[in-house]
């Protein structure tokens, strides 16, 4: 998915989408100073925060997926870890302080290029708020995850690994792709 780059960041002239000399794909490049705007996937980062025999889910107050249930997790910042954006985001969004103990999952979302890398996280203690994009944090045991009101389909997968693996009482790493269906929306979103 290519966003059209208009004019260029550096000296504002215009660009055209073209393959740059020693490249392979399409790029805009800058038509007067030849900077080349590079696009690149966005990293999605976060945790499943754990409380005893519980996972702390949050219920989504933006669109998409306004009213369901999703892990905490976002957009990485710049200047920042992926372990130091899953812990911000889990902050942020439930009010919860984590310590990560393992990644957990990583899924890539090719059609929005998006990539979600998920992490195991204990909860330092049961304190919980919902946070500006979320209704409300809740903790939920095992066996009363709310399947059919979770937010994204890729959230769904890491859900259905991660019981399983507890389950079985061995985790491991999840990779995989997560390709879009006819009913799902092309549009960019985010846990």
């Amino acid at each position: 998915m290519i966003v059209p780059t208009h004019f260029c960041s550096l000296c504002g002239a215009p660009t055209s989408l073209r393959v740059p000399f020693g490249d392979d794909l399409p790029r805009f490049v800058c038509n007067a100073c030849e900077h080349i705007h590079y696009q690149n996937p966005k990293i999605v980062v976060g945790t499943i925060p754990q409380w005893e025999d519980h996972i702390l889910l949050c219920r989504r107050a933006i669109e998409p997926g306004y009213g369901q249930w999703t892990l905490p997790g976002g957009f990485m910042e710049n200047g920042e870890t992926v372990e130091q954006g899953a812990i911000r985001e889990t902050l942020e969004e439930c009010g919860a302080e984590v310590d990560i103990t393992s990644l957990f999952s990583i899924y890539s979302l090719p059609r929005i290029s998006q990539v979600y890398m998920m992490f195991c996280a204990n909860m330092r203690d049961a304190t919980f708020t919902g946070g500006g994009e979320t209704l409300e944090a809740k903790l939920f045991r095992h066996d009363a995850i709310p399947w059919d009101a979770l937010a994204f389909r890729v959230i769904h997968a890491i859900m259905n690994h991660y019981i399983d693996d507890a389950a079985h009482n061995s985790f491991s790493i999840h990779i995989g792709t997560i390709l879009p269906s006819s009913d799902e929306p092309l549009a960019s979103h985010a846990p």
